[in-house]
């Protein structure tokens, strides 16, 4: 038996066999329902057959162009990935937000401590608030920031500049001034691109 196959066992057995398990690409990836979340993460950290210890990462997904069909289901997801240093086996955990409009996960800080900034990150870049939180506030983008950067309907140039105005002599805000255009590299244009033969 395979040490990935032994996983998915031991996943079985300590979560119950109705659990969403796939294997890709030389991982295995358990989905688990919003309502579920923070119990079976403290299984998977206590639990004596599986022990992971340590939260590498965590991040938001927006699935709603994923790929090159049409996405079917939620859009938002949270994407944890999990080490086991006392079974040396890794791990992925996807729970998708269950309302679009306002995606809500509880936060896991309690759980791995180490994820606190990961999930102001997901929160700053998508929008997706985690209930529990001790301090969810943006991390990356400024504190007057309007919208979720990463987010897939957010446009390209955004919705404000700022710049340092002499005659105030301080950084105000103002809306876009960047035409968008298309930029197409010359190794894939025609020789006719854009002079409308």
């Amino acid at each position: 038996m395979t040490q990935l196959e032994t996983l998915q066992q031991r996943l079985r057995s300590a979560l119950g066999e109705g659990i969403d398990l796939t294997q890709a690409l030389g991982e295995v990836t358990l989905v688990v329902p919003v309502e579920r979340y923070l119990a079976v993460c403290q299984q998977l950290r206590d639990h004596p057959d599986l022990r992971f210890e340590i939260a590498i990462d965590l991040a938001g997904v927006d699935y709603s162009a994923y790929g090159n069909e049409p996405w079917q289901g939620r859009r938002f997801a949270v994407v944890l990935h999990l080490l086991s240093v006392t079974h040396n086996w890794r791990l992925r955990v996807r729970c998708f937000a269950p309302d679009d409009a306002f995606p809500v996960v509880p936060s896991l800080v309690d759980t791995w401590p180490s994820v606190n900034w990961f999930e102001r990150e997901a929160f700053d870049l998508y929008g997706i608030l985690f209930e529990g939180h001790p301090d969810l506030r943006r991390i990356l983008t400024d504190y007057g920031f309007i919208g979720h950067p990463f987010r897939k309907d957010f446009p390209i140039s955004g919705n404000v500049e700022m710049r340092y105005d002499a005659k105030q002599q301080r950084v105000i805000y103002q809306p876009v001034t960047i035409e968008p255009r298309e930029i197409t590299p010359r190794i894939i244009r025609e020789d006719s691109y854009g002079t409308g033969h």
